[in-house]
């Protein structure tokens, strides 16, 4: 029998709960709802999760400090925030913290669904550990795509979903000049203006992995990126 994905869906609203997670469950996910950040914590440190979708606005512990206290725990599950459309700011901040990509109310089914999918998917191509993947950039660089880790100077850091995607992307074409539009396409299936600050986030993150090993995301001014090799 084909075991169900399990989401931690934490949710203060109980009737936007109750919806949510009925139209989940009818979909084939295993949901764990709580409404609380303090309890969703407890929760996911007793069980395995396969993605959490957090809201931001929650009692006793919000979901920005609840996606921080998670990636301490784990590093590679996924996480979608949830976002008030009127807080624009909370869509850059919660992937500054490590989330993987948030969802706006009001919401569609169909759209949450989507975006579960997608990071599903590329969880189960990630598990179990395989170390044939495994490819050298330079003599310094390790870039482990199964398992999104990526090494600088002996020192492993595993990505986030996105982050793998992002460098996954550059690498693959390497010594190119991406455009920024084929960018946003590739990770977010669209070019819309907070996906485009979402881009600079992953950006900004990927660089400071990087550091000064001879991997170089290099800027090109009113086009894209380009990753240089040395």
């Amino acid at each position: 029998m084909k075991v169900k994905p399990k989401i931690l869906y934490v949710e203060d609203d109980i009737t936007l709960s109750f919806v949510t997670r009925d139209n989940l469950a009818m979909k084939g996910y295993n949901i764990d709802a709580i409404d609380n950040g303090k309890d969703a914590l407890d929760w996911f440190k007793k069980n395995r999760y396969d993605l959490c979708i957090l809201d931001i606005m929650l009692p006793q512990m919000d979901g920005f400090t609840l996606a921080e206290k998670i990636r301490e725990q784990d590093l590679q599950v996924p996480i979608i925030f949830v976002t008030a459309r009127s807080a624009k700011e909370d869509k850059i901040h919660g992937l500054t913290l490590g989330g993987d990509d948030y969802i706006t109310k009001p919401f569609s089914i169909e759209e949450l669904v989507l975006k579960i999918e997608v990071f599903l998917k590329r969880r189960a191509i990630q598990l179990p550990y395989d170390n044939t993947s495994y490819k050298e950039v330079n003599k310094r660089v390790g870039w482990d795509p199964v398992n999104l880790i990526l090494t600088v100077d002996n020192h492993k850091h595993t990505l986030t979903h996105k982050e793998a995607d992002l460098f996954s992307f550059l690498y693959k074409n390497r010594e190119k000049v991406v455009k920024r539009q084929d960018l946003l396409i590739e990770l977010w299936g669209h070019d819309h203006f907070f996906s485009s600050r979402s881009l600079d986030v992953f950006v900004s993150r990927l660089r400071k992995h990087l550091g000064d090993c001879g991997v170089i995301l290099e800027n090109v001014y009113n086009v894209g990126y380009r990753l240089k090799v040395s």
